[in-house]
């Protein structure tokens, strides 16, 4: 066994140790945790520095014989290519500083133990996403992190709104899941293999596009859709902000959601020779990235306001993936989870030092207070708004840049966007951090060096991720993800495009200082008035919730109710009918039992008793009796004999 397959299986032992024993460990669970995501990260760094170093040689694969019927048999490993390597090295290194995060966080928590192994099974989950060989060992690992993701946003289950959240995201992915399930066996039926190696030798063989393929490629993006909170499946991940604040850092960083853009990426020897899946992976990326770019400028809970940032970026990595620049998706998944992590750590240390506050229109003033934690978010804001050079900036222009020689209209989304959250991301910063507080009856302070470290170091990261990928460093990155069966995507650089960018960037941190700033020029409250419509519809984030509740959740529970109301009223009915009716036939049975053969039987057998006790009488054992008896037997008999005669 290669050291690859260790990656996933530490964390996993974690997890059996901390839900078996967690309870005596205690405190230390924590350090269980972050012991076995560091010793994976620390077997996944070496390996994915070899991997994308020398792409082509360094390409590690290992598998076994699972499952052998006939003439087919069915392989389960691992391997370790371009695209594997960098999401070993996100995840290992956002889900250790996440978790050493959390330690602080969750001090002092009665279920802490438990957190711990639900987070160690999540990043298990995800590990072994990353390096399965397969699209089926892929969906186990898929299912796992489906499962972590109910247990931890539904964490604090006392809370009805979070048990709810919960439900709500395990539901609405299973929808996702099932369009995953059915592609990966409208795959097996079309190619007859799910090892992405074969799929890529199958597609080599196959370039021209068949309906089967374009239909197996439609239905495993459903599994995108929905992990990664695509439109229209995206309406879970806003209420996933119910769970602690380092969970929503994982999904949103490091795992489940990073999952959904990396299965694109992992069957994009697909994708790539399907033009109509392409089309509509891209689209639906475009549309996401801007929908929730309109939503979030009104919200003011600060995690939900970076929920919509969430989905808006992933619908950028879903775009970048369908108009062909798979490098450019997969390097902004990794600045972005740098970034993204960084904020929702900074904004749990906000919460955390704001007595567990999130409304924004409460805060203001806190850099003072909060020193560290605000210099790190302001970073990340930078990073995340695009400003140069910052990772953010090179990751979103080389998506921008092909969008504009693949669709100009999918560019003009990704452009606004790019505005967009600039502002809203800038609007944010300053409603936290500048001004004067706004509730005083709230004493913030600083968090614990345990969690502003890892604030430090991730901020490291949004700074410079991008520099490998920038061409100061000969745009290193693109050619280090480059696989044997991926076409040639090289758009030439523009400097409209990232002049363009820029200026937009700087538009929407020039709205969000006239608006939110110290000094306010335009009042916000009045250009939500003049605005009502507009401001209504974003702020009850374009009435999707409710549109899902009136179309579907609510003729469910109608359907389900009279349904209930049949099996009650008709089928139970039935079969209490049938079962009354069967007694009543057996308590019939009983009495004609009991009163008419019982009686007869009875009657008999009294007549046979009265004889006997006749008889009986007649048995005196006196001699003369005997006698009179026979001689009146023998004068009956000569009487009758008579009679007949005569």
């Amino acid at each position: 066994m290669p050291s690859a397959a260790l990656i996933p299986l530490l964390p996993l032992a974690s997890f059996a140790v901390l839900i078996l024993f967690g309870r005596r460990i205690g405190r230390a669970s924590g350090l269980v945790a972050v012991a076995a995501s560091t010793a994976a990260g620390v077997i996944a760094l070496p390996l994915a520095w070899r991997v994308l170093d020398t792409p082509e040689a360094a390409t590690l694969t290992w598998s076994f014989e699972w499952l052998r019927w006939g003439d087919q048999t069915m392989r389960m490993g691992v391997l370790v290519d371009p695209p594997a390597a960098l999401l070993l090295f996100v995840v290992t290194v956002t889900g250790t500083l996440i978790q050493v995060y959390s330690t602080g966080y969750m001090a002092g928590h009665p279920r802490y133990s438990r957190f711990f192994a639900y987070v160690s099974l999540f990043m298990a989950g995800m590990l072994g996403l990353v390096v399965a060989d397969n699209l089926l060992l892929l969906f186990v690992s898929w299912e796992i992190m489906g499962l972590c993701s109910y247990f931890l946003i539904g964490f604090f289950f006392e809370k009805p709104s979070a048990a709810a959240a919960g439900l709500k995201a395990f539901i609405t992915t299973r929808i996702g899941d099932v369009g995953l399930m059915l592609g990966m066996i409208l795959l097996w039926w079309t190619a007859g293999t799910l090892r992405f190696e074969e799929l890529a030798a199958f597609m080599a063989g196959h370039p021209v596009a068949t309906g089967a393929l374009t239909a197996a490629a439609l239905l495993i993006f459903v599994g995108t859709i929905g992990k990664s909170a695509q439109f229209p499946l995206h309406v879970w991940l806003p209420d996933a902000m119910e769970g602690p604040t380092p969970v929503s850092a994982l999904i949103h960083a490091a795992t489940m959601v990073a999952a959904g853009v990396y299965l694109v990426a992992r069957t994009f020897m697909l994708f790539q020779a399907l033009p109509v899946a392409c089309s509509a992976v891209a689209w639906v990326g475009g549309i996401t990235a801007l929908m929730a770019a309109c939503i979030a400028p009104a919200q003011t809970d600060i995690k939900r306001v970076l929920a919509y940032s969430t989905i808006s970026q992933l619908g950028y990595m879903v775009m970048a993936l369908g108009v062909g620049a798979y490098a450019a998706g997969l390097f902004h998944l990794m600045t972005h989870a740098f970034f993204k992590a960084l904020l929702f750590l900074g904004a749990g240390a906000v919460i955390h030092g704001f007595h567990h506050v999130q409304d924004m229109r409460q805060m203001g003033g806190l850099r003072r207070k909060m020193p560290v934690t605000f210099a790190t978010m302001a970073i990340a804001t930078l990073a995340i708004a695009g400003v140069p050079p910052l990772a953010g900036f090179w990751s979103k222009d080389e998506i921008l840049l092909s969008a504009y020689h693949a669709s100009r209209p999918l560019w003009v989304l990704g452009t606004v966007t790019a505005g967009l959250t600039a502002f809203y991301m800038f609007r944010l910063l300053l409603m936290t951090f500048f001004g004067e507080q706004r509730d005083k009856h709230i004493h913030a302070h600083e968090s614990p060096a345990v969690m502003t470290i890892p604030l430090v170091i991730l901020a490291v990261f949004a700074a410079l991720a991008g520099l490998p990928g920038s061409p100061w460093m000969g745009m290193w990155l693109q050619r280090a993800l480059h696989v044997p069966w991926l076409h040639p995507h090289e758009v030439e650089p523009s400097r409209f495009v990232m002049g363009l960018s820029v200026l937009v960037a700087g538009a929407g941190i020039g709205a969000a200082a006239l608006m939110y700033g110290p000094r306010p020029v335009i009042s916000p409250a009045r250009l939500a008035e003049r605005f009502a419509p507009v401001h209504r519809a974003s702020l009850n984030k374009f009435y999707f919730d409710e549109l899902y509740l009136a179309a579907v959740v609510n003729p469910a529970k109608r359907l389900a109710a009279a349904l209930w109301r049949t099996d009650q009223r008709l089928v139970d009915g039935a079969v209490n009918g049938a079962g009354l009716s069967a007694w009543l036939s057996a308590k019939a049975q009983g009495l004609f039992d009991k009163w008419v053969v019982d009686g007869l039987v009875n009657l008999a057998g009294a007549i046979v008793h009265a004889a006997s006790a006749v008889t009986r009488r007649a048995q005196t054992g006196l001699v003369e009796n005997y006698m009179l008896m026979a001689a009146t037997g023998v004068l009956a008999l000569a009487y009758f004999t008579w009679w007949n005669t005569g």
